[in-house]
């Protein structure tokens, strides 16, 4: 075989492999897009379980201090999963059976009132700024018109009667979460050690670190928030009572949920509701409640969260806030409300994972300059 033969034989031989590389690099690339495709066709037809899930695990993980003392006490897990969540179920009834027909019928008729309480405000920009608004044409743009909010009131409407029927129409929904609750608390454990059984020795104790550390963090963060929003909710909703806010009760929770799981405007949202409902109608309490509201963030800030802050873990503003954005947009209000526990769960995981080097003297002088500045 001369020489030319040779390098042609090479050549093709040379070809043939690079075909071969390309059809297994098109298989590989077409296998990844049909998988990404499924992916989000499952994901997009299954949202509302998956928040469902988050939700359930969320409620689990919040409920495992309380198992595990239990099971130190010598109780079964199952049982003690069992006194916890209906504990928090009885907890839940007797608040619904107290305060429900009170929270429904004022949310009902606080639905109602925001078309007036747009046309006020849009009257009020129009008079101050000198613009010529037609309140009419902007409350039909965001979908407010007194016929819209009436449609909504009539899910709150009722009383007992409503409430009820809210219970009856989202007794799936509410089932199911308890039961995925139950699963992922009292079956923790043993899903561990399966999921556990089929890794090898060295990714075992990694994984075990990881779900040890996402429970413990997490549980803690979500019992600091609730802690905290139920303590927010408590002290607005006996001031707004006082000075004779309307709505003075979904108002409260608004202001106490808000304030807790939306970072960085949370406080400020939470607080501007009731005070624009309070300046259309009795100017002075608007004050007050500006006045109250600043007082009691002091007191969370330096009483509250302090004594707390062993339970939960510190998140970036900008990590919280997109979380909530991204939430938000892929499963609505009950997806922002549960995006800073995933968050804090996977910061938790990134932060004992994460590696890190020595700083090079420039970023190291940088750093201290920092916090000789702040």
């Amino acid at each position: 075989m001369t020489n030319n033969e040779h390098q042609h034989q090479k050549n093709i031989q040379f070809i043939e492999l690079e075909q071969h590389s390309l059809n297994r690099t098109l298989r590989t690339i077409t296998l990844w897009v049909i998988g990404f495709l499924l992916f989000a066709w499952i994901f997009q037809h299954n949202r509302s379980f998956l928040l469902l899930l988050a939700i359930s695990w969320l409620f689990a993980i919040a409920m495992d201090p309380a198992i595990r003392s239990l099971s130190d006490r010598g109780w079964k897990r199952g049982r003690a999963t069992g006194l916890v969540l209906f504990l928090v179920v009885l907890v839940s009834i007797a608040f619904v059976g107290i305060f429900g027909g009170v929270l429904f019928s004022q949310a009902a008729s606080l639905v109602q009132a925001i078309p007036s309480l747009v046309t006020d405000i849009v009257q009020w920009i129009s008079k101050t700024f000198s613009l010529n608004l037609d309140p009419t044409t902007i409350v039909d743009k965001l979908n407010v018109s007194p016929s819209q909010m009436a449609a909504w009131a009539s899910n709150f409407a009722g009383g007992a009667v409503g409430i009820l029927g809210a219970i009856v129409g989202g007794l799936f929904q509410i089932l199911t979460t308890l039961l995925f609750t139950f699963y992922f608390a009292a079956e923790g454990p043993r899903a561990r050690s399966l999921i556990g059984s089929w890794l090898n020795p060295t990714a075992q104790e990694i994984f075990v670190t990881t779900w040890d550390v996402a429970v413990k963090k997490t549980g803690g963060f979500v019992v600091s928030k609730v802690f905290m929003a139920a303590a927010s909710i408590t002290a607005h909703s006996i001031f707004f009572a006082v000075i004779g806010v309307p709505y003075w009760l979904p108002m409260a929770i608004i202001t106490g949920v808000t304030s807790q799981f939306i970072p960085t405007i949370g406080t400020y949202l939470g607080i501007l509701i009731p005070a624009l409902f309070a300046l259309f109608n009795e100017p002075v309490s608007a004050i007050y409640i500006l006045i109250f509201a600043t007082i009691y963030q002091q007191f969370e800030n330096y009483v509250i969260s302090p004594r707390i802050s062993k339970m939960t873990m510190d998140i970036h503003p900008a990590i919280a806030f997109g979380s909530v954005i991204v939430f938000a947009n892929l499963f609505g209000a009950m997806g922002a409300v549960v995006s800073i526990p995933i968050a804090a769960a996977l910061v938790s995981i990134v932060g004992t994972y994460g590696q890190r080097y020595e700083l090079i003297p420039a970023l190291r002088e940088a750093k201290e300059h920092e916090a000789l500045v702040e």
